[in-house]
């Protein structure tokens, strides 16, 4: 596929999304969801809360937001949410702390996001969300999601066909397993974090346009194709942002296969993905060479969701990341031509009537030492490892909250263990601070209106 011809679907999609912004037809918000379909936020959301989401959750959003359990409701298509959390480590970090917060113990407003949701009839829908980070103070456009669908019958087979128009590889996907949607759903940028992560774990994130085409056979067999670029400085700029690692060489190639199947009280799927980016390291061309990366991967999720008293879920990720740093060597930001990275992630949770739940998560990123590329530590070495640990509740999560169906609350506690970070357990950056010293506690309210 020409990248003229992408653009020019992008263009039908974005005109598709200005028409039902603009109130020419019925819309709705995110929250306001639970008004449109008469369902609580349960219906959708595991825990009565997002974005982790149900079997109907997941046909809601392939179906393009467009479901309606025809209430006659038009509620208006503005929602808003609020995170706030507060964060203590083991030990204070040695980093500058960011502007206007201290190096440990602090309180924030994480941030603040306004979305503009619906759709018209039954072939156009999406999202638009903007987002104020508290932490860096400045405004910017956040994960975007734009839709047009329709039904097809190929040999007999009922075939599920949509375009999306998105800022984020994977953001359109419709499982809790890839990086977009993956838990811990929410974090904070004031607590510690590895220096590694896989180009496909959020490193384009907001800095890309991208058209992605897909097909759901028989609510079974779900594939997808796109392709991912730069927008102009120009662009990226109004919308608050930058190119992020560097802007695309070309187009981005994406992949995604998938293999769901309902079985009474219990869901699974199993799918692959692969996310092949040419990169221009910090938008440096002079050498005439782009920073290859080929990310390939493996995941699978689980759901029992028999009824509201007892819900367990699953979720597993696997992503290989192959480095091709021909710019980057030849900028003297990297020692080797060939790099690779590996990360593996496993979360289970479980709910109780919707209100009450509580998850794990093993992590584990490991890959090839690089005396340039990781001269931040003193091991050359990506490696970290380690569990997250997060209680929550959702007291209006099935849709008994006093202020009506639009708001909803979560209020939780995370804390998160390293036996392993940024290549070693101990001494990792030279002057003696150990993996554990990054521990970090965050207690954090999540509030949706």
């Amino acid at each position: 596929m020409s990248k003229k011809r992408v653009l020019h679907a992008s263009y039908l999609a974005s005109a598709a999304v200005v028409l039902f912004l603009s109130g020419s037809a019925p819309s709705w918000a995110v929250p306001a969801f639970a008004v449109k379909t008469g369902q609580p936020c349960s219906a959708c959301h595991i825990g009565g809360f997002g974005p982790q989401l149900t079997p109907f959750g997941r046909q809601f959003k392939l179906e393009g937001y467009t479901m309606d359990a025809g209430s006659g409701a038009f509620p208006m298509p503005v929602s808003a949410m609020v995170m706030s959390s507060f964060n203590t480590s083991a030990k204070a970090q040695e980093a500058p702390p960011a502007p206007n917060y201290t190096d440990n113990n602090n309180f924030s407003m994480d941030q603040t996001s306004l979305f503009i949701a619906g759709g018209i009839g039954i072939h156009f829908g999406g999202f638009v969300q903007m987002t104020y980070d508290g932490i860096g103070r400045s405004f910017s456009w956040d994960n975007t999601d734009l839709r047009a669908v329709d039904h097809v019958t190929v040999s007999g087979n009922d075939v599920l066909v949509g375009l999306s128009l998105n800022n984020n590889p994977g953001v359109e996907d419709a499982w809790n397993t890839l990086p977009a949607w993956g838990f811990p759903y929410i974090s904070s940028a004031l607590a510690p974090s590895p220096a590694a992560s896989t180009m496909f774990d959020g490193g384009v994130a907001q800095s890309v346009l991208g058209t992605t085409a897909y097909a759901y056979w028989n609510s079974s067999i779900y594939t997808e194709v796109g392709l991912y670029w730069t927008p102009g400085n120009g662009f990226l700029s109004a919308m608050g942002t930058d190119f992020g690692p560097g802007p695309i060489s070309g187009v981005a190639p994406y992949v995604r296969v998938a293999y769901q199947k309902d079985y009474g009280d219990w869901n699974y799927e199993v799918g692959a993905f692969g996310f092949f980016p040419d990169l221009y390291p910090g938008g440096d061309m002079s050498t005439g060479k782009t920073d290859s990366y080929s990310d390939i991967g493996l995941d699978g999720s689980y759901q029992y969701i028999g009824d509201s008293n007892n819900i367990y879920t699953l979720n597993a990720r696997y992503t290989h990341e192959s480095h091709n740093l021909a710019a980057s060597q030849a900028l003297g930001a990297a020692a080797n031509l060939n790099d690779s990275l590996d990360d593996l992630r496993l979360d289970a949770s479980y709910y109780w009537h919707n209100e009450f739940g509580g998850s794990v998560q093993l992590f584990n990123t490991w890959g090839s030492s690089d005396t340039l590329l990781y001269a931040g530590n003193s091991t050359f070495s990506p490696d970290s490892q380690g569990m997250l640990f997060q209680i929550d509740a959702t007291p209006w999560g099935t849709g008994n909250s006093p202020f009506g169906p639009r708001l909803n609350l979560r209020v939780g506690l995370q804390y998160i263990v390293y036996t392993k970070f940024d290549g070693a357990s101990s001494n990792y950056d030279g002057t003696g601070r150990s993996a554990s010293d990054n521990n970090t506690l965050r207690i954090f309210t999540w509030l949706a209106l």
